[in-house]
């Protein structure tokens, strides 16, 4: 089964990131480095070596959110603005969603507070506290 995920990038504070999404969606954090696959190949700088090569949470009901740093000799993309992440379910991951949006919006900037829409769905939108966008769209019965 294919599967689609967001992968994002930081410049030098993917680990706080995921240990911050770990913490407000749950899941298991799996965290590797540059230093860990270092070689002659692929040389790494001392001071990149606890940098994060690749990173990931995946929550028990199989979502996975991914990211990385960016190294030196690579160029750094700061997020854009708009949506980078919408998360979205229906009745029965309602209370699930809007502790995930309080949690992930904490030291962030809610543009639209969780609320009830105008379509019927309870919606709402945030920067958090890393610069990343997320969208939460929750259906309704």
């Amino acid at each position: 089964m294919a599967t689609l995920n967001p992968y994002l990038s930081f410049d030098g504070d993917a680990r706080a990131a995921l240990e911050f999404y770990a913490a407000a969606l749950g899941g298991q954090l799996e965290i590797s480095t540059f230093g860990e696959f270092a070689s002659d190949e692929m040389p790494v700088e001392p001071d990149q070596a606890d940098l994060v090569m690749h990173g990931q949470v995946t929550t028990e009901d199989g979502l996975v959110l991914m990211a990385s740093d960016t190294p030196a000799g690579m160029t750094y993309v700061a997020p854009t603005p708009g949506v980078t992440i919408a998360h979205t379910g229906g009745p029965a991951d309602h209370d699930r969603l809007r502790a995930a949006f309080a949690a992930l919006s904490e030291g962030g900037q809610v543009e639209m507070p969780l609320e009830l829409a105008p379509w019927g769905d309870h919606y709402g939108a945030f920067t958090d506290r890393f610069g990343v966008s997320w969208m939460f769209d929750i259906g309704t019965e």
